[in-house]
């Protein structure tokens, strides 16, 4: 029995060269990725620039409490504008500073590693702008969106070496050195190339904490680093100490 004849009117769909889908297929993996919900590219900057599911926007005034120790751990905060102190209290009531964060900075992110209560205390030195995260909310678009989790990883990274430093620091180095690069590190030296003009008001006690040294030590070098001409007290309301890069000098000098 002769094979049934194709009908005239029907075409043959050309099969495409596996050469030309393996390049199709790296186009495709090259391209930006898109947010599944609007077709768009995500940008992890609006995402912390915004308002929306599990995010909210937070205004702190100078001196508020963010969150504090023992509080439970359930969101993650980015500090959108502003300076926020870190600071943790012992069992017999010693204070101690751990860390002065600026804009662009995340805190609290020990929730998403199941720390159940806060280990420390979040408190705005200045004006603060905060944007709140919940956990979950977090989480899941850290899975979801690559480009957030780089962004975030980089940052726990930058951070993490900038702690070595601050142990290796308290190690190895003099009070007066060490002081001197904390006041460096506040007024951002070295970050666009030049250091702030002022840094908002700061007590010597909390700077004696994150030195790891007395009050009058700090009292004793801040009167020598303003003699010399690597500081400048701004007075005024804000109270602000102007830190001037020649302050590289003593941490530099052997």
């Amino acid at each position: 029995m002769a094979s049934p004849r194709e009908p005239k009117s029907s075409t043959k769909i050309a099969r495409q060269p596996r050469t030309d889908r393996i390049s199709q297929r790296t186009r495709d993996s090259s391209r930006p990725r898109l947010d599944s919900k609007s077709n768009r590219e995500f940008d992890p900057r609006a995402f912390l620039a915004t308002i929306g599911e599990g995010r909210r926007a937070l205004l702190f005034p100078e001196k508020q409490t963010i969150f504090a120790q023992g509080d439970p751990a359930d969101a993650v905060f980015y500090l959108q504008t502003g300076k926020v102190r870190l600071t943790v209290v012992s069992k017999t009531g010693k204070e101690a500073t751990i860390g002065i964060l600026s804009d662009g900075s995340f805190f609290g992110e020990g929730s998403l590693a199941g720390q159940p209560l806060r280990m420390g205390t979040a408190t705005a030195m200045t004006d603060c702008a905060v944007l709140r995260i919940e956990k979950r909310a977090m989480v899941d678009t850290l899975h979801r969106e690559h480009n957030l989790s780089d962004l975030f990883v980089a940052y726990l990274l930058t951070r993490n070496i900038k702690y070595e430093e601050d142990l290796v620091d308290q190690l190895f180095n003099s009070s007066e050195k060490r002081l001197a690069r904390v006041l460096l590190m506040l007024a951002h030296f070295g970050k666009d190339g030049k250091p702030e003009s002022v840094i908002p008001k700061i007590s010597q006690g909390t700077l004696a904490e994150m030195v790891g040294t007395t009050r009058s030590r700090v009292s004793f070098f801040m009167n020598r680093f303003r003699k010399l001409g690597f500081i400048d007290y701004a007075g005024g309301a804000e109270g602000g100490l102007q830190v001037h890069s020649s302050l590289l000098n003593v941490v530099l000098h052997d």
